[in-house]
């Protein structure tokens, strides 16, 4: 592989890390923001069915749970679910000292919750007698969550709004000027690279809140979301090929356009990399229709599903939206179609799919143990003391991996392998967790500690 070669990849992977990033703030949120979108849908005055006392949940949920949401995810992805804290009240300070739904706000000061709180928690450890590890936490956390939190009041905040202006106005010269089409030049690629999540829910989503806030839907929402342009790529590939990508293409079509699952359509695409003009010319067709018709949602319908579209829009938003839809469906088709025929009069047509998919399952990256979590039933006392434990016989072994505590409920999902008391197993199996799971009887010398760090050092050789 040439320098210039291996300087791409790692840029394409420091970028899909980063969206990856973004994304994973707000995805785990979007029960709340689908919430917010069907209220604001059938409550505001112009709603499906007005109702001034519901519609009073509107302005408290865009204003201050939704940012609060964000900035303790955020803040958890860093730091753990201290950081969380640390995170929600930082965001507390952006959300206070702005008139606007501090979306990006809450995306910046959150993480910073969650890295200050990471680096009081390195800057203490090895330095904290047994016992005292609870003590340590909890001032520790209130302090730097108090800092952060007059930091995002004084600075960010004013910062944020700043720049959020100018994006606005930046998005209103596109729409005035009939440009936003040009978008897809930038989205289409963007969502085969695996940046959808991070284009739609980083950048799109918080200033379409922003325009939701002001005329009741927003077009920035239908500019990622819309399964046209993938769907006529599809349905190409379905018509005009052969073999196991011919078969294969109609249960695409259903995971992706009712399922709302857009990373079915990718490999498609990856195969054949021409065809990534095909998504743009119907990605762009679709947002010309929806600038046209004034088409807009509600909120970020999520996952891309034509349900989710529909259940988005507003009262007389679908007929619009479905037109988006159409239009990029049967554009993507027709200039996907004369490639298509050509791919399919090629040999090896199936092998190219099958690569594809390896490609996009490189992409996608996979990593060593590096997430270790003790849990105990508060995720504070005990778990605190095995996981400073831990902690220390793994560098003593050259494996520098920092053991997270949480409560038996508080799992994460990326814990590759949890520890807890021997009590408490049972209750860490229902959780359903996928991790290495290990039990222990004594939390200051456990033998048990031992099997950990080999297995570790296994893993990680």
């Amino acid at each position: 592989m040439t320098d210039l070669a291996a300087k791409t990849k790692s840029s394409r992977a420091g970028v899909q890390k980063f969206g990856r990033f973004l994304s994973g703030m707000i995805m785990p949120n979007l029960g709340a923001f689908i919430a917010w979108g069907l209220i604001t849908a059938f409550f505001i005055p112009t709603g499906w069915i007005p109702n001034e006392k519901m519609a009073a949940l509107v302005g408290p949920m865009i204003l201050y749970l939704l940012p609060i949401l964000i900035g303790y995810t955020g803040g958890k992805m860093v730091g753990g679910i201290r950081g969380g804290v640390v995170g929600a009240i930082a965001t507390m300070g952006v959300v206070v000292g702005a008139d606007i739904p501090m979306f990006i706000g809450a995306m910046l000061m959150g993480p910073l919750g969650g890295w200050v709180i990471k680096k009081s928690d390195k800057f203490f450890e090895g330095k904290v007698a047994v016992g005292f590890e609870m003590l340590i936490d909890m001032f520790s956390a209130g302090i730097l969550g108090m800092l952060t939190a007059l930091l995002g009041l004084w600075v960010i905040g004013p910062v944020v709004s700043f720049i959020v202006g100018i994006l606005q106005s930046g998005v209103g010269f596109l729409v005035s000027a009939r440009l936003l089409p040009l978008v897809s030049i930038l989205v289409e690629p963007g969502k085969v690279l695996f940046l959808n999540n991070a284009i739609n829910h980083g950048v799109f989503s918080p200033l379409g809140i922003q325009q939701v806030q002001e005329s009741g839907k927003s077009i920035l929402f239908l500019l990622e979301t819309n399964p046209g342009p993938g769907l006529g790529i599809l349905l190409a590939y379905w018509m005009f090929s052969k073999g196991k990508i011919k078969a294969s293409a109609p249960g695409a079509i259903i995971i992706h356009f009712f399922g709302g699952i857009h990373e079915i359509y990718f490999p498609f695409i990856l195969m054949r990399p021409i065809l990534i003009v095909a998504a743009i010319a119907g990605g762009a067709s679709g947002v010309l229709t929806n600038l046209i018709l004034g088409s807009g949602a509600v909120a970020a319908p999520s996952p891309g599903s034509i349900f989710a579209l529909m259940a988005m829009a507003p009262k007389g938003g679908h007929l619009p939206i479905l037109a988006g839809v159409i239009v990029a469906t049967a554009v993507s088709f027709i200039v996907a179609m004369p490639f298509v025929k050509t791919f399919a009069t090629q040999d090896g047509s199936d092998d190219k799919l099958e690569e594809a998919k390896a490609t996009m399952k490189s992409m996608k990256g996979a990593g060593r143990i590096t997430n270790i979590v003790f849990a105990c039933d508060a995720g504070m006392g005990s778990s605190a003391m095995g996981a400073n434990k831990l902690t220390k016989m793994l560098k003593a072994a050259e494996q520098n991996i920092k053991v997270e505590h949480c409560s038996v409920d508080d799992i994460p999902s990326s814990a590759q392998i949890v520890i807890c008391h021997k009590d408490l197993m049972a209750r860490v199996e229902q959780t359903g967790t996928k991790a290495i799971l290990f039990s222990v009887t004594n939390l200051v010398n456990a033998p048990e500690y031992k099997d950990v760090v080999e297995t570790v050092i296994q893993n990680n050789k």
